[in-house]
């Protein structure tokens, strides 16, 4: 498919402008795929803000975005399994198949990982992409591209569900109502876990949380989490706790409320990347912690747990924006927290 396509790009901290560039051409194993929706990340306002995450560090000019779902229009020539018209989510990161993690099946550990909008590797705040198409999901016919775009955070949510083990009988908190937080919640849920309670300190987030399914939800900065959880638990402490917040007080009340011998889930980053941790309380309970990077072998899981019903995707959607308007959509975002639980980019025109 030859012609030029429109690119938001970040030329500087705060600063988001527009490219034509080519339509790039599908190699023998790739597709083409016109964007429809793309999920502004976390990671993406992180970046936007800051310029850098970690050793990752922003060159412009760079386009944000990893979370996209759309139409493929053209297909490479090796390609059997999908054809134009085919509607699906992509899976943002390629691996290189042959080292030790990949070749386990561990292969979100892989080194030499690409994935969109990790410096120096382009997003896809674009209308269009070719990817491999292994890591393109076709989606069911009652599966919209919207909700294809918000599988990535899903496939986070559910590993950090499998991770802990989740499943039926257990009374599971879910740190942080923000998106991770919510679809984790919905993970839960997905896996039979029988009560799952959802601690924040920012009320329209917890709102969402009940309105998904949430069987109860805490706001930390009006009443005593800790006490809260004693109540609910009988006084035994809850059997699973995901931390997706990232901060060492919600990390710290996840010791103080994980039952003995039960098991705390890390997903959230905190932000200088170090906390101090009771650690003589985790060894007298014996606690085990997981810890989450991205996902692994999750994409037709959620895929299947939200066409089926049991996930409710399109509710976490508090926000769209249209291309067009991706500064607007990067400088809301950042400075209206509070109100937004998810925004997304529509790429499509009506």
């Amino acid at each position: 498919m030859d012609g030029m396509m429109k690119v938001a790009v970040m030329n500087g901290i705060g600063k988001i402008g527009f490219e034509e560039r080519e339509i790039p051409k599908p190699a023998a194993n790739e597709v083409l795929v016109k964007l429809e929706y793309v999920g502004i990340c976390g990671s993406d306002l992180h970046y936007y803000e800051s310029g850098a995450i970690g050793d990752y560090v922003v060159e412009p000019p760079f386009v944000l975005g990893h979370e996209p779902g759309g139409v493929v229009v053209e297909v490479g020539e090796d390609v059997k399994h999908l054809k134009a018209g085919d509607r699906v989510a992509l899976e943002p990161g390629k691996t290189c198949g042959h080292c030790e993690f990949c070749r386990e099946g561990k292969y979100n550990l892989c080194p030499d990982v690409v994935f969109f909008a990790t410096p120096p590797v382009d997003g896809v705040f674009q209308e269009y992409v070719a990817h491999e198409a292994a890591l393109c999901f076709k989606l069911p016919e009652n599966v919209s591209t919207l909700e294809g775009a918000l599988i990535e955070p899903l496939a986070v949510g559910f590993h950090a569900a499998i991770q802990g083990d989740a499943h039926l009988g257990q009374k599971a908190v879910v740190m942080g109502a923000g998106c991770i937080g919510l679809v984790s919640m919905m993970a839960l849920k997905a896996r039979g876990v029988s009560e799952v309670y959802v601690v924040d300190i920012m009320e329209k987030r917890l709102e969402k949380a009940m309105e998904l399914g949430a069987s109860g939800v805490l706001n930390g900065a009006k009443e005593d989490v800790l006490a809260r959880v004693r109540e609910l638990t009988n006084g035994k402490g809850t059997d699973l706790v995901i931390e997706t917040a990232g901060t060492e007080i919600t990390t710290r009340q996840a010791i103080h409320m994980a039952k003995k011998g039960s098991t705390i889930v890390l997903v959230g980053y905190s932000k200088s990347g170090e906390m101090t941790l009771p650690m003589s309380l985790c060894l007298d309970k014996e606690l085990t912690f997981k810890t989450v990077f991205r996902y692994r072998h999750i994409y037709p899981m959620a895929i299947d747990a939200v066409a089926s019903g049991k996930v409710n995707l399109k509710g976490i959607v508090t926000d769209i924006f249209s291309l067009d308007d991706a500064q607007k959509a990067m400088d809301y975002s950042v400075n209206n927290k509070a109100d937004i639980v998810k925004a997304v980019i529509k790429i499509k025109k009506d």
